[in-house]
């Protein structure tokens, strides 16, 4: 290079839109100068490290402390058979979906609720808000359950370790800029894999795990539908793919500053998180079916009641390994989605919108998501809270709310003015449809289960 990019300094620009976008164009300068070194592999991996992390947090940050509870659940209920398997369909799902956000979000450089805001007018702008920010508080609950249980499991009371997870989830929000906030939601996000050495500890039978991806027990449980398995099944798909990871990863291209050069490097990005989410989740899956099938509650178990069995069946190691995990799931899950939630109020109403900027300079900005954040933790506080219904019920109300989110996103990235050359192809668009038929389906049949309770048997 030969001249070296100033700070921006235009007055149509506020203190807080300033910052944001020059530390942005600070961090675009540091993967430029690696980008301009020798082509050595030290070089290389520090140049990936450095693109890395929309889209591990995105699908590390949705394997959250509810879904982990899901993914047990529906282990202990249905085994292996069905199950299993779909968990890699959910993830070539979650990677179309996602792939889209990363153009989306590279191309225009413009966020998901500032698009829709702007593209199709307040009345459609408003309501993907409400939707969105509607989700997230009911998720950020489910988050908190998970640490709350975990933590007891540790032995630190509700009332300590609830308001403590708060104070870290604003803290980093609010204090930390971009760069260094990413760095220590990776550090917490890696944590995840905490429950796969649990599935060794449970000594499965590995051949029945090997026959579940051959057919072994492709058929529906018990022959036909019931409204146990299609809550089940609305309930993985909901925390397999969400509103909020639309918004989050899109903003977070746009906030880390990403081009369309880097699309490439996103993709593998967002291919590596996937791969965690389905590791991290077949391993839960498949601990359920071997330790948690016993239970005589398995379709209606509790947190409590999974780190019991395990207490029972593999001693106190691996429950505390398990109370661990979930308390992990639940402070990723509340980190990404706190900052989901402003960044979609942000774009909505065009305040300044960078975790660069200082709480001073943007303090609209962070406001909304900390008021959303503490009114989750507060819920949590409350007793005799009915825990494993919540659970997953807000897992099922984000398959509710996905298919008019897919098609927002739909829209824009078949926006030629928007997109140019980054547009969809035909082929992405047809399986994108295929995408939202399938959920669309699914939201029907449970809409059906909901009204006839009996229609399709217990």
């Amino acid at each position: 290079m030969n001249a070296r990019p100033t700070a921006v300094h235009d007055p149509g620009l506020d203190q807080g839109a300033r910052a944001g976008f020059n530390q942005r164009l600070r961090d675009r300068l540091h993967i430029a100068a690696l980008r301009a070194r020798p082509r050595t592999l030290p070089n290389r991996i520090l140049l990936i490290l450095a693109l890395v992390g929309p889209g591990l947090l995105v699908m590390l940050g949705d394997n959250d402390a509810g879904g982990v509870l899901t993914y047990a659940q529906t282990g202990a209920a249905y085994g292996l058979g069905l199950f299993l398997p779909l968990m890699l369909v959910l993830g070539v799902v979650a990677y179309i979906v996602q792939e889209m956000t990363i153009r989306l979000g590279a191309v225009t450089r413009r966020g998901h609720a500032e698009l829709i805001w702007k593209r199709y007018g307040p009345f459609w702008g408003i309501f993907s808000l409400v939707d969105l920010v509607l989700a997230n508080v009911l998720t950020l609950v489910t988050e908190f359950i998970g640490i709350r249980i975990g933590g007891l499991a540790f032995g630190i009371p509700y009332a300590v370790s609830v308001p403590l997870t708060l104070a870290f989830v604003v803290g980093t929000l609010v204090f930390l800029r971009y760069w260094a906030w990413e760095r220590v939601a990776l550090a917490i996000a890696a944590l995840n894999l905490v429950f796969v050495p649990l599935v060794w500890m449970a000594k499965p039978d590995w051949s029945e795990v090997a026959h579940a991806f051959t057919g072994g027990g492709w058929i529906l449980p018990g022959g036909a539908l019931s409204a146990t398995f299609l809550v089940l099944l609305s309930a993985n798909i909901g925390t397999s793919i969400a509103p909020w990871q639309l918004f989050f990863q899109q903003s977070c291209v746009v906030d880390k500053g990403l081009l369309p050069k880097d699309i490439a490097a996103s993709r593998r990005d967002l291919m590596l998180g996937v791969a965690g989410m389905v590791l991290v989740a077949m391993a839960i899956i498949i601990l359920g079916a071997t330790v948690l099938a016993r239970l005589p509650d398995a379709k209606d178990m509790t947190a409590g009641a999974v780190l019991n069995a395990l207490r029972t069946d593999l001693g106190d190691t691996a429950m505390k390994l398990f109370a661990l995990g979930l308390v992990e799931a639940g402070l990723i899950a509340s980190v990404v989605i706190t900052a989901s939630t402003a960044w979609a109020i942000g774009e909505a109403f065009d305040l300044p919108r960078s975790l660069n900027a200082s709480p001073a300079q943007a303090w609209r900005f962070y406001a909304p998501a900390v008021m959303g954040t503490v009114v989750a933790a507060g819920v949590v506080l409350f007793p005799n809270l009915p825990l494993g219904f919540l659970n997953i019920s807000v897992q099922v109300i984000a398959t509710v709310f996905m298919p008019a989110a897919m098609l927002f996103l739909l829209m824009l990235l078949n926006d030629r003015d928007l997109m140019g050359d980054h547009v969809n192809t035909m082929r992405r668009n047809a399986v994108a449809i295929v995408i939202m038929a399938a959920l669309i389906l699914c939201n029907v049949l449970y809409g059906l289960v909901t009204v006839f309770p009996h229609l399709f048997g217990n």
